[in-house]
């Protein structure tokens, strides 16, 4: 029976190693979705890939595509210095800048400059009220992209845990099984430092793109409001925020991990097992499980004769019924609580054991007399046994998890069905109050700059109209 379980933990162990060489390479997407836009990091060639914060030429690709925003506003920049030149070399020169046609427009063109600086506050606070918005909400999804790693990390480190338990239960009865769990333990902390790695450099580069895009709208939005405040813009920052390809991108990619996770653009960073390997090395361990539990209740009596228990002392003991959690060797999903109520878990085994277990410090005599006629020795390696495959059993649940990539799943239907929408909603709205502002800003600046000659005296507010002779 001693064999029969070596060959059991073996193969289950063998089950840890063949996870671990596969989680990582199994999660390469086959046919993901690509984008082809210019890169400005590679001489405006296209970039080909999938969505990717930690990627530069992703995220120079995507901020690149509101180039037409900036084109705009590098023309209406250079209008806005072109006039303030000529402005400023005709007062130098003596000339007059004035333009007598708009005398008879005075309230006309007051009252416009009300009109539109009263426009551009409100869409001044409806870009802050939106910003702060969408920063919150990308903060959200960040916390959750960073928490799949996170619950990844928290099951590996049961896993882990356990592995190390199981290796000191068994060193003093198998120590070749304790270098094979000793080095299944080393991949695991391995793979631990790669999601570790991962939840950085997640976190780093969401923060980068949504922390820069932030910073930019504030910047924009405080200058604007300065120069209204002053009365002396004459330009307009006319900025489309990028960050909306981010948006979209980023719930594009979730969706499409949700349908389909071998072929998605985050296979490569979502660590995920290959879903038909994981199953039938699941099903294959659960198969074994089950069936050593059978014959363990099927030959309790030569459990006894290995652990040195006479027949006159095994009707003392009485007949013991370990629990199997599976239902059947066709229905092997994992129940704890099916238990019926003469039988006990594998790892309480020990418990009843103890029971008429005779300790060195105990003499022969005592032992005797108290009906404890089971040798320490022999109770250490049936505590070592049942304890390990009981601990295996505990995180069974875990190993059935990360195998199907629950934790993954999970947290993308979560950020798909409860924050994308929301999501692409604040970032629409962001985009269309910067574009509103700016809008509103052209149609003020240049009701200023037709204040401005009819005055006379560019940038003057106190200016009074020259009255007719």
């Amino acid at each position: 029976m001693l064999n029969s379980t070596n060959r059991l933990l073996f193969l289950l162990f063998f089950f840890f190693l063949v996870f671990q060489t596969t989680s990582l390479v199994s999660g390469s997407p086959i046919h993901e979705r690509t984008f082809h836009r210019p890169d400005p990091l590679q001489n405006f060639k296209d970039y080909n890939g999938g969505f990717d914060l930690r990627n530069n030429h992703y995220v120079a690709s995507a901020a690149f595509t509101g180039v037409h925003g900036y084109a705009f506003a590098c023309v209406w920049l250079l209008c806005g210095l072109v006039l303030a030149i000529f402005l400023i070399v005709k007062c130098l020169c003596g000339g007059s800048a004035t333009l007598t046609s708009l005398d008879h427009y005075h309230l006309h063109i007051f009252f416009l400059l009300l009109f539109f600086t009263f426009f551009a506050i409100i869409a001044s606070s409806f870009v802050m009220a939106t910003s702060q918005k969408t920063l919150k909400r990308t903060e959200k999804l960040k916390e959750s992209v960073v928490g799949i790693g996170e619950d990844a990390l928290g099951t590996l480190g049961r896993v882990i845990r356990t592995t190390n338990q199981m290796q000191l239960l068994l060193l003093p009865y198998n120590p070749q099984m304790c270098e094979s769990l000793n080095s299944t333990t080393q991949d695991l902390r391995t793979n631990s430092r790669v999601i570790r790695r991962f939840i950085d450099r997640s976190e780093q580069s969401f923060d980068r793109a949504t922390h820069t895009s932030y910073v930019a709208h504030f910047v924009v939005l405080t200058v604007n409001l300065v120069t209204l405040v002053a009365a002396i813009v004459l330009m307009l920052l006319h900025w489309r925020p990028g960050f909306i390809i981010f948006a979209e991108d980023a719930c594009t990619a979730f969706e499409d991990f949700e349908k389909n996770p071998q072929n998605s653009s985050l296979g490569s960073m979502l660590p995920c097992m290959n879903e038909s390997l994981s199953g039938k090395l699941i099903v294959q361990i659960g198969y074994t499980i089950h069936r050593f539990v059978v014959e363990l209740n099927s030959n309790m009596s030569v459990i006894y004769r290995v652990l040195g228990v006479s027949a006159e002392n095994e009707e003392l003991i009485g007949v013991i019924k370990i629990c199997d959690p599976f239902p059947g060797p066709s229905n092997l999903n994992y129940i704890p609580q099916s238990c019926p109520r003469n039988a006990i878990r594998i790892g309480d085994l020990s418990k009843i054991l103890a029971k008429f277990t005779c300790h060195e410090e105990g003499t022969g005599e005592e032992c005797k007399k108290e009906g404890r006629f089971l040798p320490e020795a022999s109770y250490n390696m049936a505590h070592a046994y049942s304890r390990s495959i009981q601990d295996l059993l505990d995180i069974y649940p875990d190993l059935q998890r990360l195998s199907k990539c629950t934790v993954v799943k999970n947290k993308v239907a979560e950020i798909v069905s409860n924050q994308c929408k929301p999501m692409r909603v604040s970032t629409k709205l962001l985009w269309s109050s910067m574009l509103s502002l700016s809008i509103i800003m052209v149609f003020l600046v240049l009701t200023w700059v037709a204040k401005a000659l009819q005055w006379g005296r560019p940038l003057s507010i106190y200016s009074r109209t020259p009255e007719s002779s």
